[in-house]
C-alpha cells in the first residue's frame, strides 16, 4: 500500500461540481492499494499517518503529529500510485489492487485513522476527482507499506 502525504493549510476534492470532503490545516492523503496488501498494510499506513511528526512546534521544529495539533486529513483513494512507468512512457497499473479488494482496504485505513480520534473528510472512490491542495513547505512524505524495513 501506498500514501502521500502532504502537509497542508487547507485542501477540498470536489466531486460533479460538488465539494465532497474539506479540510482547513491537516494532511492530504492519497492511498494507492496494491495487490497482495492486506489489514497489517491498512493498519501501518494509517499509524504512520497519524504519527508523523511532521507540524512545527513553538520553536519551529517538525516535532508534532495531525493528532497532536487538532489537525484534519483528508483522504482521497489513487489507484495510479501503483504506476508503473520503468517500462515505456504509459503507465502500467498491473500492481493495482482490483477496486472491490482496494476499496475494502481504503475503507479500513479511513476506520483505523477514525479510531485514533482524527476527522477524516473524504472524497468518493472510483470517481473522477478535482483536488485541490494548498500544500504548507512543501511538506510531501511517501510511505509505502511494502519498503516498511
Amino acid at each position: 500500500m501506498r500514501a502521500v502525504i502532504q502537509r497542508v493549510k487547507s485542501s477540498k476534492v470536489t466531486v460533479d461540481e460538488k465539494v465532497t470532503g474539506a479540510i482547513g490545516r491537516g494532511l492530504m492523503v492519497l492511498i494507492g492499494v496494491e495487490v497482495g496488501d492486506s489489514e497489517k498494510d491498512a493498519q501501518y499506513i494509517a499509524d504512520k499517518v497519524t504519527g508523523l511528526r511532521i507540524f512545527e512546534d513553538e520553536n519551529g521544529k517538525m516535532n508534532l503529529s495531525v493528532k497532536e495539533t487538532n489537525g484534519k486529513i483528508l483522504a482521497v483513494s489513487q489507484f495510479t500510485l501503483l504506476g508503473d512507468v520503468r517500462k515505456g512512457k504509459r503507465p502500467s497499473f498491473t500492481k493495482a489492487a482490483r477496486p472491490e479488494e482496494a476499496q475494502s482496504l481504503y475503507r479500513r485505513v479511513i476506520e483505523n485513522i477514525i479510531s485514533q480520534g482524527i476527522d477524516v473528510e473524504e472524497g468518493i472512490f472510483q470517481e473522477e476527482m478535482l483536488v485541490e491542495i494548498y500544500n504548507d513547505g512543501p511538506v510531501t512524505i511517501l510511505l509505502d507499506s511494502n519498503k516498511k524495513f
